[in-house]
């Protein structure tokens, strides 16, 4: 590129054109460039205090070179200013305060300064082809787009996509799939972030949304929205499951995913790299969806736990292998598909689960009820859980199970209530050990055994309970998933029994009691209700003070005057 200081006219403008189609940025930035450079220059060669402007003409590439001074009376700065004699005969208006335009000379610049606005020539269009680059990416973030693999450097694939370059990162390419240089490869864009290095452009080959785009690609009708796909999940480069509902019922999801012969569904399959796909078809019924969703596995029975977000599903002895999948892939995969916590058990693990939650309770009810055993028994097949439901039920619901009257409806909730309190009463009397203050014992829905929970866990004080986010006060515990291990290593290795362990302790302090965001909100803001009373009793305090301040400074300006006087 030739030196744009040394260039003649035509020169200037063959140069600007040249780099603005070359770059494909506007030429006006690039005569913008040119204009700081030449003054750059020009600033080296006249002394850096001078205000010199510089103007290139885009259409005849005339160049003028001026300095700025000011009109003063009495010249201090003789490079920004000028007496008004000297200004008159610049400009016969001059008047003093103006600014007015001194003409310089054009001047041959030597080698250094003509290299040095080279250099902020090719700092400013780069910095314009940086900004281009944003501006044509910023809001392609989900498309598909397809480039040519530049190279490979510590894992990462370096893209070429023509105007920009993207990067795949290691974690976000399809495992064993072994990247060319020079071949042409599709991903999906999932974020473009602005750099001083130029855009950051990230690109994706494991992430769903891959999947969906390819889908929408080979499935007119899911471009046609006529099919929607409802959910994706995926192990990349081993398998995916997709939740698929027609809009139109004469269209069969599946089959439409499927093709013919299976076209459409292997023309993904071949570019995810033999990645099995299971099409499912959606239900708003959670129940049958997961069941779609464990398929191939045959399930027995499906409870769900919708406080917690779990799925317990019962399948046959010989079915759970095929349920839980190689490594647990088929459940994983049906538990991102459906968003919720698959518990997968046998109907021999079930039964005894139930046996051992209803003798649990049966022995509950027993002792705190002080009942026999068929009683109490009667009382869990009717589906009580605890103490107080049993006490603040209905009693009509009581009376009504079979063998009870209202007589022992009542008898049974009066002791349930005695219970009750004798739980709280311990509670009480524990919190109160462990030094719990009673402030805590009046904020909204805490009861005292949350109390002994806060109180073990270091929180014995509003100011303790106030400085908890609502997270760290109610969230709940993630459990590790269930899963069949090997028991040639039934302990499993050491790194993955520390990350189970860790999803296990996860949790706030009183996740266990299953608060709600809302009241969990109530809580934290009722303990830092005394901060802002402290507050508005400092405002009290101070405002007398300040009207006495008041009061007094009109007294001590009346002495000073009277003082003043004599």
């Amino acid at each position: 590129m030739a030196s744009p200081i040394s260039a003649n006219r035509a020169e200037l403008l063959a140069i600007a054109n040249s780099v603005a189609t070359e770059k494909m940025i506007d030429k006006s930035i690039v005569i913008e460039a040119m204009e700081e450079a030449i003054q750059k220059s020009a600033r080296n060669r006249y002394g850096a205090e001078n205000d010199i402007r510089a103007k290139l003409d885009p259409q005849t590439g005339d160049l003028r070179l001026w300095r700025v001074v000011e009109v003063v009376e009495e010249v201090e700065d003789y490079f920004k200013q000028v007496d008004l004699k000297a200004a008159q005969k610049l400009e016969k208006d001059a008047q003093l305060g103006d600014y007015i335009v001194d003409p310089l000379p054009p001047v041959d610049l030597g080698r250094i300064d003509a290299q040095a606005a080279k250099q902020v020539i090719f700092q400013k269009v780069r910095d314009a082809e940086r900004e281009r680059q944003f501006e044509e990416f910023k809001d392609r973030a989900g498309e598909v787009i397809t480039g040519v693999i530049k190279s490979v450097e510590f894992g990462h694939v370096i893209v070429n996509l023509g105007r920009a370059e993207g990067v795949i990162r290691r974690d976000q390419q399809i495992p064993r799939e072994a990247a060319r240089v020079g071949e042409r490869i599709r991903a999906l864009i999932t974020k473009v972030e602005r750099n001083n290095r130029g855009p950051q452009i990230f690109l994706s080959r494991a992430h769903p949304d891959f999947m969906r785009k390819l889908f929408a690609q080979e499935v007119p009708e899911i471009y046609d929205g006529i099919i929607e796909i409802k959910a994706a999940a995926r192990d990349p480069g081993s398998r995916a499951k997709i939740g698929v509902i027609s809009y139109d019922s004469s269209i069969d999801p599946v089959g439409a995913c499927v093709g013919m012969k299976g076209s459409r569904v292997q023309a993904v399959v071949q570019e995810l790299q033999g990645e099995k796909i299971d099409i499912i078809p959606w239900s708003e019924e959670t129940a049958t969806f997961v069941v779609n969703a464990l398929q191939p596995a045959t399930v027995s029975r499906v409870v769900l736990d919708e406080e917690e977000n779990r799925i317990e599903v019962v399948v046959p002895d010989d079915q759970l292998s095929l349920a839980i999948g190689r490594r647990g892939q088929n459940v994983r995969l049906a538990s991102q598909l459906t968003g919720h916590q698959i518990d997968i058990m046998t109907d021999e693990e079930a039964s005894e689960k139930r046996q051992k939650e209803f003798a649990e309770r049966s022995k509950m009810f027993e002792n705190e009820l002080d009942v026999d055993e068929t009683l109490s028994q009667l009382l869990v097949a009717e589906g009580f859980v605890e103490l107080e439901e049993v006490a603040y039920v209905e009693l009509e619901e009581i009376a009504a199970i079979e063998g009870f009257d209202e007589d022992l409806a009542e008898e049974l909730q009066n002791r349930a209530k005695e219970a009750i309190e004798r739980q709280e009463e311990a509670y009480r009397a524990e919190r109160r050990e462990l030094g719990v203050a009673d402030d805590l014992a009046d904020i909204p829905h805490l009861t005292e055994g949350m109390l002994v929970v806060l109180g073990k866990a270091g929180i014995k004080t509003l100011d303790d309970l106030a400085d908890l986010a609502t997270d760290e006060l109610i969230a709940k515990k993630r459990e590790a998933p269930r899963r069949r291990q090997n028991p040639a290593n039934a302990d499993g290795p050491p790194l993955r029994r520390d990350r189970m362990q860790r999803d296990q302790d996860k949790g706030g302090v009183l996740g266990e009691y299953g608060l709600t965001e809302e009241q969990g909100n109530e809580i934290i803001m009722a303990a830092r209700a005394h901060w802002f009373d402290d507050e508005e009793e400092t405002q009290e305090e101070q405002t007398p003070a300040a009207e006495e301040a008041t009061e007094e400074a009109p007294a001590a300006q009346e002495a000073a005057d009277a003082d003043s006087t004599q």
